[in-house]
C-alpha cells in the first residue's frame, strides 16, 4: 500500500533588487542569483545546462546559463533589477554580460571581483650546492 504525502507550498518572496554573481573559470561558468544580504535564490551552472566537458566554459553556454539563471529568478521571486559581480577570466564573462544586458531585467551596476595578490607569495630560496 502506497502512502500519499502531502508536500507543503514553499513560501515564494517578492525580490525587486539582487544580485547576479557569474564566476568563469577556465573549465566551467557558473551564475548564481541571491538576494541582497547573498542569500542564493536560483543558480545556474555549465553541468546543470547539460553541457558535458569542454563545453561548459564556452560562451554559448555561458549565455544559456545565464538565461535560465535570471529567468527562474524573475518567475520565481519577480525580481526587477540586479548588480551584477563577475569573478575569474574565462571565456563566458562576458557572453554572460551582455546576455544580461540585452532587457531582459534592470542593470543597476557591474562590478569585477576578480582577486589580485598584493605581492603574492614569498620566493624560494636560492638553492647552495
Amino acid at each position: 500500500m502506497v502512502k500519499t504525502v502531502k508536500k507543503s507550498k514553499k513560501t515564494r518572496s517578492v525580490i525587486p533588487h539582487g544580485q547576479a554573481h557569474i564566476m568563469a573559470s577556465f573549465n566551467n561558468t557558473i551564475v548564481s542569483i541571491t538576494d541582497e544580504k547573498g542569500n542564493v535564490l536560483t543558480w545556474a551552472s555549465g553541468g546543470s545546462a547539460g553541457f558535458k566537458w569542454a563545453r561548459e566554459s564556452t560562451p554559448y553556454a555561458a549565455q544559456v546559463i545565464a538565461e535560465w539563471a535570471i529567468q527562474k529568478a524573475i518567475t520565481l521571486h519577480s525580481l526587477e533589477s540586479v548588480d551584477v559581480y563577475v569573478k575569474w577570466i574565462g571565456v563566458g564573462r562576458e557572453q554572460a554580460i551582455r546576455w544580461l544586458i540585452s532587457g531582459w531585467i534592470e542593470i543597476s551596476s557591474i562590478f569585477d571581483i576578480t582577486p589580485i595578490p598584493h605581492n603574492g607569495c614569498r620566493k624560494k630560496k636560492v638553492r647552495k650546492l
